[in-house]
């Protein structure tokens, strides 16, 4: 790749690609707000909706960072807040108001509360028949159990991603991050974008709907299809992938991807002393491998045992063979990588002062990313109702008196 375009890569500055695109985003806790927050990595205006006084529930989330939520600067940082009472008409016409302006609204309640609170999409339509909607649930606008409030957890049980994560001795074990609320919020963001192309040829907005469920079935594509193909079942495996595994060294330990692929396995088999292995028979094809892999471990696991964790993945790495040391969250926090990359960057806080937030993950040649602070409540309050809807000081001061905003 071109030395002008790695330095595109690298210059995050300029207005993000979807500049002038406007997001209201009334989501609660994360699948909703991380949705509007690829949107604000985008360079959308992003607009947080939230209660007066007390704000977004996940305010209070810990763990803190002197005194500031953690986990919610992770999926608010980069929004405007504007804190509405949607329990009151005038609340209730503020918004209207926005969704006139705006291309699109994400909201998470349980399914029906949004048309309960008098804006379903229907609703929306009339008041901008270009609004994109996305609806974000546990399972769904519509199903057997689209009725039921659930979190990522529900997800990761009801789709057996759970069942197959842990020791394979032990117990059905969580995936320990929202990795359901993660898919969800990206399928949710695609969809939406994919709908502002659709729009751009026949001027329309619609509504989609994503769901936990959906998303976490997708994690367990692969064994489900299988079972569904041939009755068998997919049994739990730990950290063995294939022939891949997590080897102990004199330091730490080493996760190799895998050496499974007929093209690393001689590449691999050099490199650990073993050339003689890419000829073997027993070895030469994948399933071979795995059949066999009694023969391979131990002399992996000797490997492995007389070199540090750095020595091992250099060594492999060297080799093209793919492979990692198993980092702590310390070690992950430190790595090089996540500094020259801006995978987490520090940004400036009200109440911490600073605080890292997630970054640029995607990098253009030519757009910008930008990375800015969470809002405190409402504190775009003044400047949405007066620059946007074009209220005048006496109307803004009115909505306050009635508890509007």
């Amino acid at each position: 790749m071109t030395s002008d375009i790695i330095e595109g890569f690298q210059d995050h500055s300029g207005p993000g690609p979807l500049d002038g695109v406007r997001v209201l985003d009334l989501g609660r806790y994360q699948a909703g707000p991380r949705c509007g927050l690829v949107f604000a990595r985008l360079g959308a205006d992003v607009i947080k909706v939230e209660p007066p006084e007390r704000g977004d529930e996940s305010r209070t989330n810990t763990p803190r960072v002197r005194g500031q939520s953690a986990y919610w600067v992770q999926y608010n940082s980069g929004k405007r807040s504007l804190s509405l009472n949607l329990r009151s008409e005038q609340g209730k016409n503020v918004l209207r108001q926005l969704v006139k302006q705006s291309d699109v609204l994400i909201q998470n309640f349980r399914p029906g509360t949004i048309d309960k609170m008098g804006f379903g999409y229907e609703t929306l339509k009339a008041l901008n028949p270009r609004i994109i909607m996305i609806n974000v649930s546990a399972y769904g606008q519509y199903g057997p159990y689209s009725e039921r409030v659930g979190f990522d957890q529900v997800g990761q049980a009801i789709s057996g991603l759970m069942s197959l994560n842990g020791d394979p001795d032990g117990q059905p074990t969580l995936v320990p991050f929202p990795l359901v609320d993660r898919i969800t919020a990206l399928h949710a963001a695609i969809g939406a974008l994919a709908a502002l192309q659709e729009r751009s040829r026949s001027g329309q907005g619609q509504a989609l709907e994503v769901c936990l469920a959906d998303s976490a079935y997708t994690t367990v594509e692969i064994p489900i299809s299988a079972y569904l193909g041939t009755g068998e079942d997919t049994p739990r495996a730990g950290n063995r992938y294939g022939t891949g595994n997590m080897f102990q060294t004199l330091d730490g330990h080493v996760y190799l991807a895998t050496y499974s692929s007929d093209n690393i396995f001689p590449r691999f088999a050099k490199a650990i002393g073993h050339p003689e292995w890419a000829a073997d028979p027993r070895f030469t094809s994948r399933s071979g491998r795995a059949e066999n892999s009694e023969i391979i471990e131990p002399e992996l696991n000797q490997w492995f045992a007389d070199r540090t964790t750095e020595q091992a993945v250099a060594e492999l790495a060297q080799a093209g063979v793919p492979c990692s040391p198993i980092n702590d969250i310390k070690s992950a926090a430190t790595d090089p990588h996540r500094a020259a990359r801006d995978v987490i960057v520090e940004v400036d806080d009200k109440r911490a002062g600073s605080i890292h937030v997630t970054g640029r993950v995607i990098k253009f040649s030519r757009s910008g990313m930008p990375v800015s602070r969470a809002p405190e409540i409402g504190e775009h309050t003044e400047e949405i109702l007066g620059g946007l809807l074009n209220m005048s000081e006496d109307e803004i001061l009115d909505l306050r008196e009635q508890g509007a905003v």
